[in-house]
């Protein structure tokens, strides 16, 4: 083991000791120990091989293939393939959204790998299951860094997790490629080795705003968020809108990550009155709330980001989620007019047939693609620091119609965000107007 190999392991198990104490909650100790455990092996001594975290999707599933020793002119790079790396939730309530991921930038790499790859390699994905933990994400990022050999981490869930990998992938000069998350800490200018692809929580939350008081005329706007840097990220941007407003929430509940518990934000929303909610959170503890508010009587307009995981939380509600407003960053899933959408019908019919489409898979897919460009406009002489050059110097990025712009200081490629709503048939349509939906 190289000095510097050994110095970046030895700094990153130090500081596992201060995630565990940021964010380690009893609720989730089986995590917590597989962290510790994980980063004890991260810095072998005598040649044993590094254990991935307890509970951890078996790689067999969740892998393109068993990765090999890496000896192209970039690390997971050979003259045959190039090797990327994902930590994400494949496990938890949060689950579907990194099986979602997963799906879509697979289907992206199996894509390119039948029409010969890219400049003649082979595209492969690794995955480890992190169950949106930010201690299983560090331990998990230090082995697809210093024992997978990845290219590049792509399609990471969350921003829990982002913020606790984001420090280990930049201390390594890893591209940190399109993370399934809009926090606002990942648009600072900053970090240069991130890539974003979708709009950022404060654009899907002033789109709500901008929705209820103007469509509406709703001024009672409660909100509801995840207690950790994800929820208070949304809940900054809901703020912000309202204050642009003269306004304030009026009421506020918090619910813990990984769980469901949203009795008590249930009681503190109600005291409010409110006229909306915004809730920032997954699935689970969000449609828990929803169906509990409306079988309570609570007479308001429920709306929540893109996170959620639009697919889900409808399977979720079932005959409670009608009404339901989700804010998206992608375009409709099954809306074929649309190139983009097309190809990714066509490549995860081809990938997972009995996959369902859906807004998480295709942000994925679009991942995938993002990944695929960079690897383009780099050739065959492939790196790292070309591969986001590629990307972050090019004016444009135009995956099938779907486009993105990048430039200096600007490392987020889209600003869509898309109004949707669940039907009565627990289907998504776009919402071109609220003026037809009453509180």
């Amino acid at each position: 083991m190289s000095e510097k190999s050994r110095s970046f392991r030895q700094t990153w198990t130090r500081r596992l000791d201060a995630l565990v104490a940021e964010f380690g909650k009893p609720a989730a100790p089986f995590m917590l120990a597989a962290a510790l455990a994980g980063a004890v092996s991260c810095a072998p001594e005598n040649g044993d091989e590094v254990a991935a975290p307890a509970d951890s999707a078996p790689e067999s599933e969740v892998s393109a293939s068993q990765p090999a020793a890496t000896t192209g002119v970039a690390p997971g790079v050979t003259d045959e393939r190039v090797l990327f790396g994902q930590s994400a939730a494949f496990s938890g309530p949060a689950q579907e959204l990194g099986l979602g991921m997963q799906r879509g930038i697979q289907a992206a790499f199996r894509e390119a790998n039948d029409q010969g790859g890219v400049h003649g390699r082979m595209l492969e994905l690794t995955s480890l299951d992190d169950a949106y933990e930010p201690a299983a994400a560090v331990v998990n990022t230090l082995r697809l860094i210093e024992e997978e050999q990845v290219f590049a981490l792509i399609g990471a869930v969350g921003t829990p997790t982002s913020r606790s990998a984001t420090p280990v992938a930049a201390e390594a000069d890893v591209p940190y490629i399109a993370p399934f998350t809009g926090a606002a800490f990942l648009r600072d200018p900053a970090w240069d080795n991130i890539i974003n692809l979708r709009a950022s929580y404060q654009q899907e939350t002033e789109e709500m705003v901008a929705r209820l008081t103007g469509d509406l005329g709703i001024d009672r706007i409660a909100v509801m968020y995840q207690d950790d840097s994800f929820g208070r990220d949304g809940y900054q941007g809901v703020r912000l809108a309202l204050e642009r407003r003269g306004m304030e929430p009026v009421a506020i509940g918090l619910y813990p990550r990984n769980t469901a518990a949203v009795k008590t934000a249930l009681l503190d929303l109600r005291q409010g009155n409110p006229q909306a909610v915004i809730m920032i959170g997954a699935y689970q503890p969000v449609s828990t709330l929803i169906s509990w508010a409306k079988h309570t009587g609570m007479d308001a307009v429920f709306l929540t980001v893109s996170f959620v995981g639009s697919n889900a939380l409808a399977q979720a509600l079932g005959n409670s989620g009608s009404g339901v407003v989700v804010t998206q960053v992608v375009p409709f899933p099954a809306n074929d007019s649309l190139p983009v959408v097309a190809s990714y019908l066509n490549a995860l019919s081809t990938h997972a047939p009995d996959a369902a489409p859906g807004f998480v898979s295709l942000e994925g897919y679009l991942a995938g693609r993002l990944a695929i460009e960079g690897l383009q406009r780099c050739g065959a002489e492939l790196s790292r620091d070309c591969f986001l050059q590629s990307l972050r110097s090019a004016e444009t990025v135009d995956i099938d119609g779907f486009v993105l712009q990048y430039g200096e200081g600007d490392s987020q490629g889209s600003d869509e965000v898309f109004m949707t709503a669940i039907g009565a048939d627990g289907a998504y349509y776009a919402v071109a107007t609220m003026q037809t939906m009453t509180p």
